[in-house]
């Protein structure tokens, strides 16, 4: 039994109104763009790490380091590769999601049953909300935990296996001691240089034509040296020296040496606080040095006045073009002194931290509206595109990065433009498409 009746314009607009967002839809949306979204993850992760892990895999291998080493090695790289895959994976997962959603003509029988574009938006922000959260705790908090265990699992795997540090045409650095070698063949290095410190105190220079590598087991690195040279100086007496010249030589870099070597951990395997803390840091002896230099500058400013005061009978007169210099060179250095480029390294770093994971909110806006406008095979249109605005998405960070290291440009700029052209886009689109 049908009942027909009819409904006033104050009851149809509040039905459409309750209409813009059903749960039902809501849900059903959402699923699919975490459908997609993971299809995505795993093709873009799958990338990264064919790129990164593997490679690394490949050259740890070769040196016969144990498989379940090489396991936790790459388990623990795990955290940079999704910390990248994350954001890429929302946008193209979205932009396919709504892609098909349309060219399926399901958004139009959405807004034909009275429902608005509210319906598509809200559950792909709530997708780009926990994606963006999911990779900056990433990138923030399993990176930088990960590094740490890496880096101890590597200096591990050199005690064992050091022929993975010294590599051809390179520069390593082990407690005091530094050594420079030439081209590798097996386990033959050509040409090395080593400068290292003696139990004494002195200063010594080995070179030699060749030498031959051999893992020492517990005493540690060994190196068989033919036709040495040996330098050796006092510390504070660099006139007082000794050398000597060796057909045959073996030189020794104790495990304890390798496990201590100084590992420099960059602000992209630190965490945003660790960050901000070496910043402070940081600036806080940037102007200690700008300090130091602004002092020294209106010492020389003042003694140039005092010989300019004196006149030509004094002795401070003829020192005046020296003053001048010094003034000079003074302020020439207080400008290269504040552009201290670890510094900036930092600033853009902490500004990269936020951007690239909250980058998967950015590229919501822009992934719908450009979803919208698909007509047919809107998923396959859809990854396309969206591999296309990766590409240039990280193009554009590449750039900013190198511009702010280079050029100056201000670090928030430089990271976040990229995520504003998105946004801004995706908006001017959304706009442009509900008033059609």
């Amino acid at each position: 039994m049908f009942i027909i009746g009819k409904i006033s314009a104050s009851q149809s607009d509040s039905l459409e109104s309750k209409r813009y967002i059903s749960p039902t839809i809501f849900r059903y949306i959402l699923t699919e763009m975490l459908f997609s979204f993971l299809i995505c993850f795993f093709f873009f992760f799958f990338i990264f790490f064919v790129n990164q892990i593997l490679l690394m895999a490949k050259e740890v291998l070769t040196k016969r380091v144990p498989f379940d080493q090489v396991a936790l090695l790459i388990l623990y790289s795990l955290p940079t590769v999704i910390a990248m895959s994350a954001p890429f994976a929302s946008l193209v997962g979205t932009l396919m999601t709504v892609g098909r959603l349309t060219s399926d003509n399901e958004i139009l029988v959405m807004l034909s049953s009275g429902l608005s574009y509210k319906t598509v938006f809200y559950p792909a922000i709530t997708v780009g909300i926990l994606i963006s959260l999911l990779s900056f705790f990433t990138n923030d908090v399993l990176l930088p935990a990960g590094t740490v265990q890496f880096n101890k699992l590597w200096r591990k795997i050199l005690v064992s296996t050091p022929a993975i540090e010294l590599k051809e045409n390179t520069v390593k650095r082990f407690q005091d001691t530094v050594i420079v070698t030439g081209g590798v063949t097996d386990n033959v290095i050509n040409n090395i240089l080593i400068m290292d410190k003696t139990n004494d105190g002195e200063r010594r220079i080995i070179m030699a034509n060749s030498a031959e590598l051999k893992d020492g087991g517990k005493e540690g690195l060994s190196l068989d040296l033919e036709k040495a040279f040996i330098h050796s100086s006092k510390e504070m007496l660099r006139q007082d020296y000794d050398y000597a010249l060796s057909d045959v030589l073996q030189y020794w870099v104790s495990n304890e040496d390798i496990i201590n070597a100084p590992t420099s951990v960059s602000p992209r395997e630190m965490s945003s606080r660790d960050v901000q803390t070496q910043i402070v840091k940081r600036k806080g002896d940037l102007a200690v040095r700008v300090n130091d230099r602004k002092s020294r500058l209106l010492n020389h400013a003042y003694n140039f006045e005092s010989a300019l005061r004196a006149g030509p009978i004094s002795e401070a007169w003829n020192r005046r073009n020296s003053h001048i210099s010094n003034f000079t060179r003074d302020i020439t250095a207080i400008e290269a002194v504040k552009k201290d480029r670890n510094l900036t390294v930092h600033i853009i770093e902490i500004y990269r931290k936020f951007s690239v994971p909250f980058g998967a909110f950015c590229f919501v806006f822009l992934a719908v509206s450009l979803g919208l406008m698909a007509k047919k095979s809107g998923q396959t249109v859809g990854f396309i595109f969206g591999n296309i605005i990766a590409v240039l998405y990280w193009s554009m960070l590449f750039i900013g990065q190198t511009m702010g290291l280079r050029v100056g440009t201000p670090p928030f700029w430089s990271m976040w433009l990229p995520n504003i052209l998105s946004l801004a886009s995706g908006i001017i689109l959304a706009i442009i498409k509900v008033r059609k």
